[in-house]
């Protein structure tokens, strides 16, 4: 009963979410009143298989994870994600861990910097959500796992990104991540996917370790940053963090000095880019 439910919710809200809103294209003969069950799973990062089986009551005990990417993808009001949270069986995430829920004011920044990349993190540098142009530069994460989302977990343990780096630009960006990791443990001691990152991080990455043992300090500051990029090659740009007030989400923005050759590569990036946000 509950599982129907459930999915009687995901089916309700999805069929309310215009595509347009969600930064997809809206032509064409559409069935669904609002986003289709693919276009659901690409925002929220899960297979159109498993939302069918969500809304049919067939897939019982979604994750956290889950149901919190559904209330980003399904842009739910801070009541209605409780009530999602509540028909999964779940405990709303509180003030002991770490927030994840995108304000309406983010998404209507990303949903205007159409031609910027930008992507939103939370406090542990896990991906939320990114818009096209982001994608288009830094490459699709629709279908990347829980562990590639977060960037510091990419920076020790996975495949990095197309960041292009020195030998001192890594070391200070290391030393940034786990600064600012170490800050988030000090807020959201309770957290246990938070607890969960550090343990393997600490278990897989000699580095990291000594990075966490040391107490080293770094922070993240605006740099310009090369990303090399598979089809328009090398764009060097300038990379800005800034923080949301109350939320504790860092929203990163990409941007090129206007008129120059990086600017002209920038644009052919965002040519190459597809109309939707990624959650």
């Amino acid at each position: 009963m509950a599982e129907e439910e459930f999915g009687k919710a995901v089916r309700r809200w999805r069929d309310r979410v215009a595509p347009e809103a969600a930064g997809l294209p809206a032509g064409g003969q559409r069935r669904a009143a609002g986003l289709r069950r693919e276009e659901l799973g690409l925002l929220a990062g899960i297979s159109a298989d498993y939302v069918t089986r969500l809304e049919q009551g067939r897939a019982s005990h979604p994750s956290a994870q889950v149901v919190e990417a559904l209330a980003r993808a399904l842009r739910l009001s801070r009541t209605e994600r409780a009530h999602l949270f509540r028909l999964a069986g779940l405990a709303e995430p509180g003030p002991e861990t770490v927030p994840t829920q995108i304000t309406p004011s983010v998404r209507r920044m990303l949903d205007r910097l159409t031609g910027t990349p930008v992507a939103v993190y939370d406090a542990t540098w896990t991906l939320l959500l990114a818009n096209p142009a982001y994608t288009a530069l830094m490459g699709d994460p629709a279908g990347w796992g829980d562990n590639h989302r977060n960037g510091v977990w990419r920076t020790f343990l996975g495949p990095g990104s197309r960041v292009r780096h020195t030998q001192r630009s890594r070391r200070d960006l290391e030393a940034a991540q786990v600064s600012d990791l170490r800050a988030t443990a000090a807020r959201y001691p309770s957290d246990p996917r938070l607890r969960q990152l550090i343990a393997e991080l600490r278990a897989g990455s000699e580095r990291f370790a000594e990075l966490w043992e040391s107490g080293s300090i770094g922070r993240h500051v605006a740099a310009r940053k090369t990303i090399d990029h598979p089809r328009v090659g090398p764009v060097t740009l300038d990379c800005d963090i800034l923080t949301v007030a109350g939320g504790d989400l860092r929203v990163m923005v990409y941007t090129a000095e206007p008129g120059t050759e990086d600017a002209d590569r920038l644009s052919l990036v965002t040519a190459l880019s597809t109309p939707s946000l990624v959650g």
